[in-house]
């Protein structure tokens, strides 16, 4: 055994001679890592650590070799009033720690007061000690613009049957050709994958029956979960490495808002037992308390340097060892957080931008928490894409038929400048749907929540959702009512795929997927949230693909520059052309008329012939003819199937979106680009 090395790097190092463990706290007055057999369970070691004047507590132990089981202790001052928490009857997870041998599991017992619980180590995963690969640094497979696929992990392959079982809810599933072949049809750019890192159960949970089934629930932030990767990060450096040969880029939902240890009532797993004050915020004038800008009980300090580069440290991780493309930041205006207070020049947020590793890096905000002025969207750095909620609601208000509302669906569609104006690109992910809230299939068949699966009387989950019903709650055996909802669901779609700025669909949303109108399904890791890919409805993933490959044939479509409205660049038209349904351009009062729901968005150099690409977008209750204003030695074809066209105008059904795209008039032979 020898002592402490010169600025030792945090977690276990694996040496010639041994393992090297380094663990930081400004106020634990002794630490010792605890070593354990092969099976995780007897402690065969504990040994105390050195403290350096950096507050690093660093020892080489000798002898000892990769896959060794271990974990921390820490004492010091116990006094939770005080936010001091030092228990060395807790055994800690190494907040570096690459893998665990098993999953967290939430015991009660990890909450109780030192002296009065026992040694937690028979309660808790062990970190194992490795080295892993370094993946070479190629630029991020996405760019703005593209369609990013959110996929919940476990969710998505779990009753998938071209999946092997022994496959299936894991990331490895991800690299089976059955599943790139389905992302490839839907056109997906990349995909974000919901949180992968090991998480555990909301304490209130296990007496409900009820299991986290999204991970927004961490313990430590670069170890994955066991249960969804087996083989630690080789699962999901392979998967990557798969998706990326296919051309599809991979993004992280990652969580460094808060973490399982809750709030005071909490679990001791990690930091808390650390150091609780230099990893968390306390409340205003209340160090016994946290802060809560996340709802979850807790704050990370995002604002403290250890905590600051504990998060870099992470998103090094991903990239280094697994050739992770981007990430996506839940809360993320805590990331921003100093002294409590939201800034865009944060030191983390500028870190991230300006590390050679990370700057690089697809970065998507999701920009708002819920605590002081925690509403951000369009506040984030230049170099952030942004989750778009405006764009979501106005879309569903526009479709659910709410009165004024053209001129906001009209911003939406061209990339949200009331937002992301200060640049000449807009920052936008656009989205119908997200993993939190009512599936696509449900805004039209459901008015209201019904989460009444969740254990919490129906008193979770957003009250306001924009949705409608078509005239029944719920499931309709109606033949009149089912194909409205039908015909609702694919104008939805088609508006998001016809929007400027990147574009988000959660899986499932392609063919039909229902949660029954619950808009809060984190906890329903069962049969409600795992997609039913028997059942699904084909048709509309036939549709949806179309949309993707329009998407991708079309230039404009996927361009993110903010429109202009005029000429430029020696272009013969302008990039953009706002034109009601009789083909002549919107006035102040068509912008202005209550009960408009007819639009047409013409965009210039639509396609690669020089033509433009029309989409009709049709809102009211009966079907219209839509005219395009015509140009000499050019010719309006119908782009997709849904509208046909007769006189020089296009027949749209009543609410639907119909694409036409103008070719050069020698080349007007059949009905397809």
């Amino acid at each position: 055994m020898t002592q402490d090395r010169s600025t030792p790097p945090l977690g276990a190092t694996v040496t010639d001679d041994g393992i090297r463990f380094a663990v930081w706290s400004g106020a634990a007055e002794r630490i010792w890592v605890s070593v354990f057999d092969a099976d995780g369970k007897a402690e065969t070691a504990r040994l105390e650590m050195p403290r350096r004047k950096d507050g690093v507590f660093a020892l080489e132990v000798t002898g000892l070799s990769e896959g060794t089981r271990y974990g921390f202790r820490a004492d010091g001052s116990y006094a939770p009033d005080d936010g001091l928490w030092f228990d060395p009857d807790k055994l800690l997870v190494d907040p570096y720690a690459r893998r665990l041998d098993r999953p967290y599991r939430y015991d009660g017992r990890l909450a109780s007061p030192r002296g009065q619980g026992g040694d937690s180590a028979g309660l808790m995963p062990k970190a194992v000690a490795e080295t892993l690969p370094i993946v070479p640094h190629a630029a991020p497979a996405f760019r703005p613009g593209g369609l990013i696929y959110e996929v919940p992990v476990r969710a998505f392959t779990m009753r998938h049957p071209d999946v092997p079982k022994r496959l299936r809810g894991t990331i490895r599933a991800l690299a089976e050709p059955a599943i790139i072949a389905h992302l490839l049809k839907m056109g997906v750019s990349a995909v974000e994958l919901m949180p992968v890192t090991a998480t555990m159960d909301e304490r209130h949970l296990p007496r409900l029956g009820l299991t986290n089934a999204w991970g927004y629930n961490p313990v430590t932030f670069m170890a994955l979960d066991p249960r969804l990767a087996p083989g630690g990060m080789a699962d999901l450096s392979e998967t990557t490495a798969a998706l990326h040969a296919a051309g599809i880029g991979v993004i992280l939902d990652l969580v460094f808002n808060h973490t399982a240890e809750s709030d005071e009532f909490g679990p001791t797993l990690s930091l808390r037992g650390l150091d609780n004050g230099a990893y968390y915020r306390p409340a205003v004038d209340d160090p016994g308390r946290y802060a809560n800008d996340t709802g979850t009980g807790n704050t990370l300090a995002c604002d403290h340097p250890v905590a600051r580069e504990l998060v870099l440290d992470s998103l090094r991780h991903f990239i280094v060892h697994a050739g992770i493309d981007g990430f996506r930041f839940d809360l993320a205006p805590v990331l921003g957080r100093v002294d409590g207070e939201f800034r865009t020049d944060a030191p983390l947020l500028r870190a991230m931008r300006q590390d050679p590793v990370i700057g690089d890096r697809v970065l998507i905000a999701e920009p708002w928490d819920i605590g002081h002025n925690g509403y951000r969207l369009g506040g984030f750095p230049q170099e952030f894409l942004e989750w778009n909620d405006r764009y979501r609601d106005d879309v569903r208000r526009f479709w659910r038929g709410d009165r004024g509302i053209v001129g906001a669906l009209a911003t939406r569609l061209a990339g949200s400048s009331d937002s992301f104006g200060g640049g000449a690109q807009t920052r936008t992910v656009n989205f119908i749907a997200a993993h939190d809230g009512m599936t696509v299939a449900d805004l039209v068949r459901y008015e209201r929540k019904h989460n009444e699966a969740n254990g919490e009387h129906n008193h979770d989950g957003h009250n306001e959702n924009f949705s409608w019903n078509n005239g029944v709650e719920g499931e309709s055996g109606d033949p009149e009512i089912v194909a409205e909802r039908n015909r609702d669901i694919r104008a939805l779609l088609a508006t998001l795929f016809a929007s400027r700025g990147a574009i988000m669909l959660t899986a499932g949303d392609e063919f039909g997927r229902s949660q029954r109108g619950n808009n809060n399904a984190y906890a329903q890791d069962n049969e409600l949230t795992w997609l039913d890919w028997a059942e699904r409805d084909v048709a509309l993933e036939d549709f949806v693909a179309e949309l993707g490959r329009l998407r991708r044939q079309v230039p404009a479509l996927a361009q993110v520059d903010f429109l202009r409205g005029s000429a430029f660049d020696g272009a013969q038209v302008a990039d953009v052309e706002w034109l009601t349904e009789a083909g002549r351009a919107m006035g102040d009062a068509n912008w202005h008329e209550p009960d408009r729901h007819r639009l047409t968005l013409v965009l210039g150099n639509g396609a690669a012939e020089g033509g433009r690409l029309a989409v009709m977008i049709n809102g009211a209750r009966r079907d219209l003819n839509f005219a395009l204003p015509a140009r000499p030695a050019f010719e309006w074809r119908q782009a997709m199937n849904g509208s046909h066209r007769a006189a020089g105008r296009f027949a749209v059904p009543a609410r639907s979106v119909s694409f036409a795209i103008e070719r050069p008039a020698a080349d007007s032979q059949g009905d397809q680009p």
